[in-house]
């Protein structure tokens, strides 16, 4: 049998008694076995047995300590509020001043809704006390009173000397929500980053939040980009480059990429270097991702960039490694209509063989037929082939589905119209 069976049994059997002879059982057990009893079903948050216990201990011997635990375990079950209330002003009475009966009636009174009470606890707590969780809890009927700028005035005493990070994001969560205080609650985050180790994720959560609040984007990117050196998901990546984008800044993007080089941000780097024109840099990573899949894809991929990047568009050698990048590409299977159409127009425009590239362009529009860029393409053919009536009937298709504001489209709308 497991440990935590063991522990399981024995928890069901003690609470199970307890439940059917309690009073018995608290007689018959010494005050060691009582304590170590009450600090057991403490452990497993049994605490309504836990508080039976060691307030039994404190009836029979009058140990503040077990009145405290007592206190303690009924705050944490949140059972028998206002006999613990009333049980600790009792000795609150007989005893007066002490910081650690006021450390429980704060919360006891919070949760029985009694705020006066809480806050007079808190007065003197506050000048008993330089304790930064003293300070803390003070502030928390302040909260519940409504407040404001008095709970912040307490969490910000305790976060000054304590440099608590929760105290910190409790604090900026006022200031946003209750008090008109974002642009001073970031600015407190901000320093706080700058100035410690970040023990956690929520910091940066806070920030982002509330940057997204103040649309302010270099915030957002400024944050995933903190979190993604902390846990490099895929969504803060994402996040990231998507900032860029919003921000026309695909150079960032671009600099962000190369500078965290990752197999998988490849692909997305390889778009950004396209988008850029970047042709060589594009060119060295489509050769790099051929040599590891050996997808015919990244031979069409070669192909454009070959073309794209030449300074001379009619140099022949380039035209004849381009034709072989993509007459490899489709013997070995690539059959997408993209590939297809910017081959095909590249035979016809060039001249190299107009059939061929009519026949490739039609193979295209199988898969996409009145995609106008392809119909133009074929429709360049009809005219390359002096079939000028073809070619303007396809053309003014064309022309009524794009109009001639891309200068190619006019180009050849304007030769199509002379040749008829």
């Amino acid at each position: 049998m497991s440990w935590n069976r063991i522990v399981l049994l024995f928890l069901t059997i003690v609470t199970f008694s307890m439940s059917a002879s309690q009073a018995k059982q608290l007689r018959v057990l010494s005050e060691d076995e009582l304590i170590v009893q009450g600090l057991f079903f403490e452990e497993y948050k049994a605490y309504e047995n836990s508080r039976q216990i060691f307030a039994k201990l404190y009836d029979t011997t009058g140990a503040k300590e077990y009145l405290f635990r007592e206190m303690t375990a009924s705050l944490l079950g949140g059972t028998h509020i206002i006999n613990s209330i009333e049980r600790l002003e009792a000795w609150n009475e007989k005893n007066p001043n002490s910081i650690e009966v006021k450390r429980l009636l704060i919360p006891l009174y919070l949760t029985n809704r009694q705020i006066k009470e809480a806050k007079t606890e808190a007065e003197f707590l506050i000048e008993a006390s330089s304790e930064a969780k003293d300070l803390d809890l003070a502030s928390n009927p302040y909260l519940y009173s409504g407040e404001f700028n008095k709970a912040i005035e307490l969490l910000n005493k305790a976060y000054v000397k304590s440099s608590n990070e929760d105290v910190l994001l409790r604090m900026v969560v006022i200031m946003d929500e209750y008090a008109n205080q974002r642009k001073k609650a970031i600015q407190l985050l901000e320093t706080h980053r700058r100035m410690n180790i970040v023990n956690s994720d929520q910091l940066f959560f806070k920030l982002l939040s509330l940057y997204v609040k103040e649309n302010n984007i270099d915030g957002v990117l400024d944050m995933y980009i903190e979190l993604y050196k902390q846990d490099q998901k895929d969504q803060y990546l994402n996040k990231i480059i998507e900032a860029y984008v919003y921000k026309r800044d695909i150079d960032g993007a671009i600099a962000f990429l190369e500078k965290n080089p990752k197999e998988m941000n490849d692909q997305i780097l390889y778009d950004l270097y396209k988008s850029k024109k970047y042709f060589d840099r594009a060119l060295k990573l489509a050769e790099k991702f051929y040599k590891v899949d050996k997808n015919p894809r990244w031979l069409a991929e070669k192909a454009i960039l070959t073309y794209e990047k030449a300074k001379d568009k009619n140099d022949k050698q380039m035209i004849k490694q381009v034709v072989s990048y993509f007459d490899t590409a489709i013997a070995q299977g690539v059959d997408d209509s993209i590939y297809l159409n910017y081959y095909g127009y590249t035979l016809i425009d060039k001249n190299i063989d107009v059939k061929k590239g009519m026949k490739i362009i039609s193979d295209a529009l199988v898969q996409q037929p009145d995609n106008s860029y392809y119909l133009d393409s074929l429709a360049w053919g009809y005219y390359k082939e002096k079939l000028c009536d073809k070619a303007y009937t396809m053309m003014k298709r064309v022309v009524e589905m794009e109009g001639l504001d891309e200068p190619e489209i006019a180009e050849h709308w304007n030769a199509i119209q002379k040749c008829k």
